[in-house]
């Protein structure tokens, strides 16, 4: 139906509409579409009522001096474009053929193959950019909080002394947690200790390899429960 009139807040509506998702008229760079349009309205639409057009309407402002040299047919009123116009006017490649006159068909304005490509090259330079941003952003480590069970030898082992050894063992990434003393039967007791790991730098086997080595104090130790953090 293309734009109506500036003049009523349903014709500027109609225009707002439009430039939700649009930064021009049509197409994507500044042309006769947007001076016609611009010229239309003498000033500026209500920010508050028509944040889009006004939006527009301030950057194309910054072309005024440029108006002549811009691509597209002068001589067409703002009238033409619009929903289910604009594309039509300045692309001669989805406009219906003329019954009679096949000599009027508008020459002006990008094909659809300088729109791709220009959409193409926004598209890549915004991948681009995120993939930029992605890798600058730091990478947060995997960590898990372990529950870890180990056993003494028998009810005289000293488990001040078993568990002392245990969080002897330093590790980048470790951090050796609460624990206590689980009874386990005929006065024996075993240490339950919590510990807090990063996945990448710790590995749990070659942790209760350590703990074993304290072969005074240790009889074995088993996971009995991980959770990712």
């Amino acid at each position: 139906m293309g734009f109506v009139d500036f003049l009523t807040d349903a014709g500027l509506g109609l225009l707002n509409n439009w430039l939700v998702t649009r930064s021009y008229i049509v197409g994507y760079g500044a042309t006769q579409a947007d001076v016609a349009c611009f010229k239309a309205l003498k000033a500026s639409p209500d920010a508050a009522k028509f944040p889009h057009a006004a939006r527009w309407y301030k950057h194309i402002a910054t072309y005024e001096s440029e108006f002549s040299s811009l691509s597209g047919d002068a001589s067409k009123p703002y009238t033409v474009y619009g929903p289910d116009k604009a594309e039509l006017t300045l692309n001669p490649a989805k406009a219906p053929a003329a019954a009679d006159d096949d000599d009027d068909v508008d020459l002006f304005g990008s094909d659809d193959e300088e729109e791709d490509a220009e959409a193409v090259r926004i598209r890549e330079e915004r991948l681009a950019a995120y993939r930029e941003k992605k890798a600058a952003k730091p990478k947060v480590a995997a960590k898990s909080v372990v529950t870890l069970d180990v056993k003494p030898w028998d009810d005289e082992t000293d488990m001040a002394e078993l568990e002392a050894g245990v969080r002897s063992i330093e590790k980048d990434g470790l951090v050796w947690g609460a624990s206590k003393l689980v009874p386990v039967g005929f006065g024996v007791k075993k240490l339950q200790i919590n510990l807090v790991i990063e996945d990448d730098k710790v590995s749990l086997d070659e942790l209760q390899e350590q703990i074993a080595e304290d072969e005074d104090h240790v009889q074995s130790s088993d996971v009995v429960a991980m959770q990712k953090l």
